[in-house]
């Protein structure tokens, strides 16, 4: 060899031994600070299942459907990672012969074509990303505001460059190699030298071939060292850096989608995870006397998440989709839930090594009093309660995220010890609380009103164990739920579902006043122990009455029964009123007036995708339908089914004040205006509040629109400091148009019986 050769050699060993072993203290360092992490049964298996679904993410990289161009950008550069690792191995030969080929598959067609093709793709692809993240990155020179528009506000820009560079310095290496030994085995009469084998790099690398060749052997032998240089500094970068999820996630999101709480797939949304104890199993918090008097109830401290939730903050990309999909983020409060991610990355990779430490020296004295374990992720500010209290848990952020981060499970658990341990919650939701457990409703009325709304019906609405034996002996429960008892716009929707189902002669019955809040509000608000006394009460009612099929109004209520009371031992089949309305169409049992859309009158509806409905429980079709059939318009708001925009009123949020930004209930209610629609369709009770709400506001808005600025002179007849004006765009287009559950604009159009 000669000694630019050894020299190469030499630089290309200590690289490669000093990348690796930093690379694997990095693994370990992660490893380590993830195993900190409360037990969580049930992540490993079915391994079948599990590993199907890996393959079928990660190849198909589902999560990435709004984005088509992203997701084929960032599909070939991921796929571009393991194929051209075989060209970093070549690279080691080239340093000792420049001719180096792989034994047996150096010049296999097949393999070339992918690593010329990838390369290419590679190219592209990062290229292609880098110009996306420019273009959309936040700009110190810009109010705080506008950054926040950007998905990459508050993510790590350089870390984000270091990973993007080292890719298109890779491939770039990759794709001169390939030229320079082509131009090689042309000038040494390889019979692989031909385009054959070269099919996408032969057209340059022909430029070549009159070059000297001991000039193309020390370019090849510079382009190698180059490549494995870049590589093995990408290793030690990454290696002293456990917490640069932008470069780790693509080794441990592998990890993470494999151990997602649903082995088929499906978003983690729906039901929450239970309460579990130290050991991961979960709590039961209605046999209080068998507790331990230590138990730690949710999320206080880091080292209280489980190791999933753990590897979920390592894992995060920081890539924002969740952000850009966060209402509450979206409307100026400070909860980001990648923002959030990232602050329990960090608070764990600070803390993991003291939690280590204390364990190995077990009950001692010492390990009880270190300052590092058990610092409260609120009080000492990793969390600001405005972020952990904000979160509507729409589910957007879990929808959208490419990793499989489960933010709602872990914001809740935070929730759960604020509530349950420290008694740290926003004070309006202490009479929320209050009233659930004294009157079974968080509007705190009395239970002899639940059958308020059937008054002046035109036909007797049965109850069970009063008018009937049993809910055996009706076609369906109708679970009413405490909006539709309580609330005036809600009770509207009940009345409207119980005519329809009588015009369609199905047998129903309520409990009346057996009913009690189904625990959502609490659940979500952290409150377990409140929400466990209302589902064992709701369960044990139901079983006792023989419940088998409910219908329910309320998308929160049909998320709770149908998901969540199966682990409280109640399990039946729930549909939503939309569903079995629905049914009803498809039977010929329910018929409305000829449609009003279709008829040149121009009537519209905008249909508001409710969270728990849509997102949670991936019900989107039925209530369209059930408008198509009464023959109305829908026009689409831009963001609907799945990336559906919340009202708000989700979490418990619709019992606490939005004291902060805009309000989430406004900004959706201006987007369904903008529809230009006559009626804004729901179904949902929260929803349905929170929208009328919004309309009004955005009504309001729109008159203070057309009053004179207040420093207009010329208008006002003063000198008063000139106010912002309110954009025009903010005015309404076509006045204001009525919110109403579907079952409300559907009675309304009921054809008469013939």
């Amino acid at each position: 060899m000669s000694g630019a050769q050894v020299v190469a050699v030499v630089l290309a060993a200590v690289a490669t031994v000093v990348g690796v072993a930093v690379f694997t203290r990095g693994v370990v360092v992660i490893v380590r600070t993830v195993r900190t992490g409360r037990p969580l049964p049930g992540r490993w298996a079915p391994a079948g299942q599990r590993l199907a679904t890996l393959v079928r993410e990660v190849l198909g990289h589902g999560r990435f459907q709004q984005r088509p161009v992203v997701r084929a950008a960032h599909w070939v550069v991921m796929v571009s990672f393991p194929v051209l690792v075989v060209t970093l191995l070549t690279g080691y030969g080239q340093l000792v012969d420049p001719r180096y080929g792989l034994p047996l598959v150096g010049h296999w067609a097949p393999l070339e074509w992918a690593v010329e093709a990838f390369a290419w793709l590679g190219m592209l692809g990062i290229g292609y990303l880098i110009v996306l993240r420019q273009h959309i990155r936040p700009r110190a020179s810009e109010p705080e505001g506008e950054q926040r528009r950007s998905r990459f506000f508050g993510s790590n820009q350089a870390w984000a460059y270091v990973v993007e560079a080292t890719i298109l310095l890779v491939v770039l290496a990759v794709l001169v190699l390939r030229g320079l030994e082509y131009a090689l085995g042309v000038q040494d009469g390889e019979a692989w030298a031909t385009a054959l084998h070269f099919p996408l790099t032969a057209w340059f690398g022909a430029s070549w071939v009159p070059v000297a060749p001991a000039t193309l052997e020390t370019a090849v032998l510079v382009v190698a060292l180059v490549k494995i240089l870049v590589s093995m500094a990408w290793f030690v970068v990454v290696g002293l850096l456990p917490t640069m999820g932008v470069a780790w996630h693509r080794f441990l999101a592998v990890v993470n989608v494999y151990a997602r709480r649903e082995p088929d797939g499906t978003p983690a949304l729906g039901p929450l995870v239970p309460l579990r104890d130290a050991a991961g199993e979960p709590l039961d918090l209605t046999a209080v006397d068998d507790l331990p008097e230590d138990l730690r109830l949710g999320v206080g401290a880091v080292e209280d998440l489980p190791w999933k939730g753990l590897l979920d903050a390592a894992t995060c990309t920081e890539c924002g989709r969740c952000q850009d999909q966060c209402p509450a983020w979206a409307t100026g409060k400070p909860l980001s839930p990648k923002l959030v991610m990232l602050a329990l990355r960090d608070q764990a990779s600070a803390t993991a090594p003291y939690v280590r430490a204390a364990r190995a020296a077990g009950a001692s004295d010492e390990a009880k009093s270190d300052p590092h374990l058990g610092v409260d992720l609120v009080a000492s500010g990793v969390i600001d309660p405005d972020v952990l209290w904000s979160c509507t848990t729409c589910g957007a952020c879990v929808q959208q995220c490419p990793v499989d981060i489960e933010h709602v499970d872990t914001i809740v658990d935070i929730r759960r010890y604020q509530t349950l341990m420290e008694s740290a919650f926003p004070a309006e939701l202490g009479g929320t609380f209050t009233k659930m457990e004294r009157r079974g409703n968080p509007w705190g009325l009395p239970a002899r009103q639940r059958l308020d709304w059937a008054k002046g019906l035109d036909f007797d609405v049965p109850v069970v164990g009063v008018d009937v034996e049993s809910a055996a002996d009706v076609d369906w429960l109708f679970w009413v739920g405490c909006a539709g008892a309580f609330e005036d716009r809600a009770r509207k929707t009940t009345r409207a579902v119980a005519e329809l189902l009588h015009a369609a002669d199905v047998r129903f019955a309520v409990l009346g006043d057996g009913e009690t809040c189904t625990g959502d509000p609490a659940r979500r608000a952290g409150n377990e122990a409140l929400y466990q006394m209302l589902a064992a009460q709701n369960v044990e009612t139901l079983n006792e009455v023989g419940a088998q099929r409910i219908v329910v109004t309320c998308a929160h209520c049909f998320n709770t029964i149908s998901r969540e009371y199966p682990a409280m031992g109640g399990r039946y089949d729930v549909v939503h009123h939309t569903q079995l309305l629905d049914r009803l169409v498809g039977e010929g049992r329910l018929r409305f007036a000829p449609g009003t859309g279709d008829d040149g009158t121009g009537t519209t509806v905008t249909y508001h995708d409710p969270c728990y409905l849509g997102r949670h429980n991936q019900v989107y079709e039925p209530p369209r339908e059930l408008l198509a059939a009464a023959g109305v318009t829908v026009a689409e708001m831009p963001r609907n089914r799945e990336t559906s925009f919340c009202c708000g009123a989700g979490g418990a949020r619709m019992w606490m004040e939005e004291t902060i930004g805009e309000r989430i209930g406004t900004v959706r209610a201006a987007e369904a205006v903008a529809t230009g629609a006559s009626a804004i369709a729901t179904a949902c009770p929260f929803c349905t509040v929170m929208l009328n709400d919004g309309v009004a506001a955005h009504a309001r808005a729109g008159t203070d629109a057309d009053r004179p600025a207040p420093g207009d002179a010329a208008a006002t007849g003063t000198e008063e400091p000139a106010g912002p004006r309110r954009p025009a765009d903010v005015r309404p287009q076509v006045g204001v148009p009525e919110v109403a559950d579907i079952a409300v604009l559907l009675r309304d159009r009921l054809a008469p019986r013939p």
